[in-house]
């Protein structure tokens, strides 16, 4: 699943707002109520607040309890920034954007947003808040770093859950969805606003459904995109399933034809099935460094339902990770690893020092496990080895049930040993949400949140659409031809989506040719 920018996903939000500076419309969201006129002096702006040409950027900080009902934990510190609307009087909306994570941050992108919002930022605020443990709403750190906890072993992931729980203590608590969202509606209560359009993004398609069900009454419309939904399958089965039919898609859409689906599909089962009995040993060169990759089935599930989704469909016509991988299984089953070692090199210099604790205390707090939080670990452990061989046959496609969920950092058992004291209870599945506008938008090509995640998001809400972008991965707004950005404009200006023809037409990404092509 990765459901949503994971340990992976704090660093594919990050290359995905750098590139959305690029391919962003000049239109988009919508919002109500009027932002007060008033604002600091730029004298008085902390050093950290953005400058922008031709608008005035307002920052502060809430003091907010980091635990409610647990004055002894204190307070954190959570910064906001408003980009002002550049025409005179009042704004007409409000817009607040979350890129993902969980532990992603929102005011260091500013320019990209407020250049991608261009035409909106005329007569709209945009609102962006780095949630609390991130950027500059006091970081807090856990002592694990992206790369340990996304390249380690499932022993040494699950170990470093633990040891960042044991290193926050009961600061944990302070570290969910919700918490977040109150966070929001506090800022956007000191704001004056009255309502908010919602823009989520990855995991901030979780976050935002989670404030519309605690604020319903101060949300006009959401857009989601790259979604999944509150319930969110704990084993992942919806992102193994993705997997194949996305090999079949890459396969087959080229003219002409580059390879053969169903060989590729088979081409992964048998190479999941080597690395499960044999994992394979890789050298990764990074700038901190020279590390070996014990490369599993496990991080061939990674490699293939997240890594594999991101920026798909951003330049269709060069190489990329999944459009080379039907090539690369075709030569590991052949007898020849180097294809696909280097793609594990390429990916494995991605990992960085970025601190984990806000993704690993979100998703162990918040996210649906498949045993009971309240459970003694023993009993944690039965009643996850009991659902894992509830599984059916086929269920994780080309994969076994315990490969595929040991490939996500936000699912199976990772979190098992998170602690049951001084945690919430996990986020509930079942809210009552407004009945607002909502457009779920989702990449067909994307296996981290597939279609199927997506339009279980969309059944959440009663008034909404699902759409799906054509040749596209994680995060659909980043193709080049601003068909999917201009639609949600559409839709968040008017409470439609307006012609969708264009999702049908965007073009399918560049293949490694496998030759020959085998029936």
């Amino acid at each position: 699943m990765t459901y949503k920018s994971t340990a992976r996903r704090a660093v594919l939000a990050v290359s995905t707002m750098s590139v959305m500076a690029s391919v962003l419309p000049t239109a988009t969201a919508t919002a109500t109520a009027s932002a007060p006129e008033s604002s600091p002096a730029a004298s008085t702006a902390p050093a950290w607040c953005p400058t922008m040409d031709g608008h005035q950027v307002d920052c502060g900080r809430l003091d907010r309890p980091l635990v409610v009902g647990k004055p002894e934990l204190g307070e954190v510190k959570v910064s906001y920034a408003v980009v002002r609307h550049s025409a005179p009087g009042p704004a007409k909306g409000t817009v607040a954007v979350n890129p993902g994570g969980p532990g992603e941050t929102s005011i260091d992108k500013a320019e990209a947003f407020a250049w991608g919002l261009e035409g909106l930022l005329k007569d709209h605020d945009l609102l962006l808040v780095d949630p609390r443990g991130t950027g500059t709403s006091q970081p807090v750190p856990c002592g694990v770093t992206d790369a340990e906890y996304r390249f380690g072993t499932r022993d040494r992931q699950r170990a470093a859950v633990e040891r960042c729980a044991k290193n926050l203590g009961p600061r944990a608590a302070g570290y969910t969805s919700a918490a977040t969202a109150d966070d929001i509606d506090a800022i956007r209560a000191h704001l004056g606003v009255a309502k908010l359009s919602l823009y989520g993004l990855s995991y901030g398609t979780y976050l935002m459904p989670v404030y519309a069900s605690r604020h319903p009454e101060h949300v006009r419309s959401i857009v989601l995109s790259g979604a999944y939904p509150l319930q969110l399958d704990p084993l992942a089965r919806p992102s193994a399933q993705a997997v194949s039919s996305n090999l079949h898609r890459v396969c087959e859409r080229r003219v002409p034809v580059a390879c053969d689906g169903r060989q590729a599909v088979r081409d992964l089962a048998t190479t999941a099935a080597r690395l499960r009995a044999q994992p394979m040993t890789v050298p990764i060169t990074t700038e901190h460094g020279v590390y070996t990759k014990r490369f599993t089935e496990d991080k061939l599930a990674n490699l293939l339902f997240e890594a594999a989704s991101s920026q798909v469909g951003f330049e269709p016509d060069k190489p990329s990770l999944l459009g080379q991988l039907p090539h690369a299984l075709d030569r590991f089953v052949k007898g020849d690893a180097a294809p696909l070692r280097k793609l594990v090199q390429e990916e494995g210099k991605t990992g960085s020092t970025v601190d984990q604790a806000p993704y690993i205390a979100v998703t162990c707090n918040d996210y649906r496990k498949a045993w009971s939080k309240d459970a003694p670990l023993p009993e944690r452990w039965r009643q996850y080895n009991a659902a894992l061989a509830a599984v059916r046959p086929g269920e994780h496609g080309a994969f076994s049930a315990k490969g595929f969920t040991e490939g996500t950092t936000d699912a199976g058992d990772v979190c098992i040993g998170w602690p049951r004291e001084n945690t919430p209870d996990p986020q509930p599945t079942k809210l009552k949400l407004p009945d607002v506008p909502v457009l779920v938008l989702s990449g067909d090509l994307d296996a981290n949140t597939p279609d199927a995640s997506g339009k279980k998001a969309a059944a959440q809400f009663r008034d909404s659409r699902f759409l799906s972008a054509r040749n596209m991965g994680h995060v659909p707004e980043l193709e080049p031809s601003r068909c999917v950005t201009g639609i949600s404009s559409h839709f968040l200006r008017n409470g439609t989506s307006g012609d969708t023809s264009c999702l049908r037409a965007l073009p399918p990404i560049a293949v490694t040719p496998v030759h020959p092509v085998r029936g």
